[in-house]
């Protein structure tokens, strides 16, 4: 896998491409976690997990093992 939201950086911007499907939780995608959506990471906690981010203006928190699953495409300006 390429870009992921785990190697985004604070403040970073980038669009969901592709994850497996039968990986990512149904909560995830009920909160806008979905190809096409700007995913922006606001957060890193003290242990490197789980990482806080913006999507679809839902703030949610994710391990770093399922951010690991999402593809990003880096929006030029934030990588």
């Amino acid at each position: 896998m390429g870009f992921t939201v785990a190697h985004l950086r604070r403040g970073e911007k980038g669009i969901i491409k592709e994850f497996p499907e039968e990986i990512i939780p149904i909560k995830l995608l009920e909160l806008g976690c979905l190809p096409g959506n700007v995913v922006e990471l606001i957060q890193i906690a003290p242990l490197q997990d789980p990482l806080y981010i913006n999507v679809n203006g839902s703030h949610i928190a994710i391990r770093r093992s399922m951010a690991l699953q999402i593809e990003l495409e880096p929006i030029p300006g934030h990588e």
